[in-house]
Formats: structure tokens, sequence, C-alpha cells
């Protein structure tokens, strides 16, 4: 069977088996798992789902580019100072074997400490008892293969959890995802459905999973991956089950694989708009680059975010 026969059924079944509900709006939990992560992918306005060079990170956005990874290890971290002074904290972990490659990732999210208060029964004020603190995490195993030079595929299955105070709720969730380059120059596709679980509950209110599908082309449009000086466009179309769908764009231009520039836009978005950031990969004994990115969310303010990469 060709390969393009078998995206076309699992992108059918992906889309069959997803809900089909979307009157309600913003009616999911765990929405920490939408943060964007690293910093490339924010810099590139989110359309990352067809990029197949993103080391490890591609846990965080399509696992299947996992199966393209051409390093034996690959590690990324990242970090950024979310809304509402909320810290935001990510890693991933990649190995290569015989079987294909595993990954291990792990993303928390920390939301600071608030004041408990109690209010004083027939008075209109409140006494403070103390603190209480929020958080969230999700912890990530990952597995991918090329089974061609041209077809990889990809899974993750994840634990997740959220509390506040005393209170928490946690789930199992899954993603998958394919890339696909189509032989048309360098014109790939990437597909990934996220967060796909069943309902779990926060006391006796029970909530659904942010499910996103992600379905997203990239190509170069200068050069290769090879050459001097490249340009490469993506665009990516989202259909979330908790919102209208959206799409992002992303223009990365790179000059012998060593200094990158970046920018992105989001559309049909509520208040992000515009992101652009640097990419800096030095010629160096140790494998390391750094990423930085600058994105704009209108009335929120301003979102900046770093990740460091390791590949060996």
């Amino acid at each position: 069977m060709k390969f393009r026969t078998v995206i076309t059924l699992i992108l059918l079944g992906t889309v069959l088996s997803f809900p089909q509900d979307f009157k309600k709006t913003a009616t999911s939990g765990f929405v920490f798992l939408q943060i964007p992560v690293t910093a490339r992918s924010t810099a590139l306005g989110e359309s990352s789902v067809a990029l197949s060079d993103m080391g490890s990170s591609s846990v965080f956005t399509n696992p299947a580019g996992l199966g393209f990874n051409e390093s034996d290890h690959s590690f990324s971290a990242s970090y950024s100072p979310w809304l509402a002074d909320i810290k935001h904290y990510a890693a991933s972990y990649s190995i290569k074997s015989d079987m294909g490659i595993w990954a291990v990732s792990a993303l928390a999210v920390d939301y600071g400490t608030m004041p408990k208060t109690k209010k004083i029964t027939g008075q209109k004020v409140y006494e403070v008892l103390g603190d209480f603190s929020a958080n969230a995490i999700a912890l990530g195993l990952s597995y991918s293969r090329a089974l061609t030079d041209k077809f990889s595929f990809g899974v993750t299955v994840k634990y997740v959890r959220e509390g506040i105070d005393g209170y928490s709720a946690s789930n199992v969730l899954f993603d998958g995802g394919i890339l696909y380059y189509t032989g048309l120059k360098s014109l790939r596709i990437g597909a990934s459905i996220q967060n796909f679980g069943v309902e779990t509950k926060y006391i006796n209110d029970p909530f659904k999973m942010p499910s996103v599908l992600k379905l997203g082309l990239a190509a170069e449009l200068l050069g290769d991956m090879k050459s001097d000086y490249r340009v490469t466009g993506i665009v990516e179309a989202l259909h979330p089950n908790d919102g209208d769908e959206r799409m992002n764009a992303g223009l990365e231009v790179a000059w012998k694989n060593m200094l990158f520039l970046r920018g992105g836009y989001k559309f049909f978005y509520d208040e992000e708009t515009y992101s652009f950031g640097v990419g800096v990969n030095p010629s160096t004994k140790i494998p390391v680059s750094v990423d930085f990115s600058f994105a704009d969310y209108a009335r929120l303010g301003n979102i900046l975010r770093f990740t460091l990469n390791l590949s060996y």
C-alpha cells in the first residue's frame, strides 16, 4: 500500500474518532497542556507540527518528528515566565536504538502561592488563614520510528496532574502523529492529535481533555538543510475540541545552520498575534544551541521564552 494511501486512512480515522461537538468554548480542563513549550516553536507562531529537525522537543509538537532525529542523544530544556507571574518549565531527552527512538519528557507549571481566606460570619471582611499553592505536571514516554526515509510515526503516553491546595485531578493521555516527505522538492506533511483521553473529575465536577488535531505543511522556499542560506516556510491548521479552528504560520531564515531568524503569526485568536525569535548554534566541541522567542499577547502582555538544546 502506498504511503499516501496510508496517510489518508490515518487522517480519516483520526478525524472520525475526534469529538464532533464544538458548540461549547473553553470547557476543557488541563489547559496548561495547550501552552507552547519551546522558543523555536513559539517564534514560528507555534507552526511546528511538520518540522523534522526539532530533536527531542518534537514530543511537545509531533512525536513523529523524533523518527528523523539523526542524533543518538538529544536533550532540550525550556523556561518561560508565563502570564500572571506563572512559571512554565519543560524538558525532554531522546535516545536512538535499533528499535527506533525513545524519549521521556516532563512539563511543569508553577502557579505560585496565594493567600487563603475565610469569610467572617456577620462581617464584610475575610480572615487570612495562610497561603496555598497550585501547580501542574505532565510526564511522558514517547516512541517514534522512521519506516522509510520519507515516513515516520510517533506516539506518546503521558500522565498529567493538576492540583490546587489539597485538591487535585489526574489522567492518562495520548499523543500521536505522522510525518511524511511528499517527494515534491522538500515539502512535508505533518499531522498529530494531542491530549486525547477520557474525561476526568475535579472533586465531583467532570471535564473533558483539551484535545486538538493539527495538520501542517513545511518546505524550504530557498536552499535546503545543507545550504549556507535557507528559508523555510511553515503553515499549520488547528482543530481544538473546546474552541474554533485556528491557523498558524511561520518563517525561518538560517545562515550556515549557525544563526536563525524566525517570525510567525497566529490567525483567528482573541489576543495572540505575532511572534519572533533568534537561534544560535555555534560550531563548538560541545553540540549546544540556544533559542529565544518573543510573543505578543496584546492586552495580556508579552511572553519571553528560552530553550537550551544539546545533542550528540
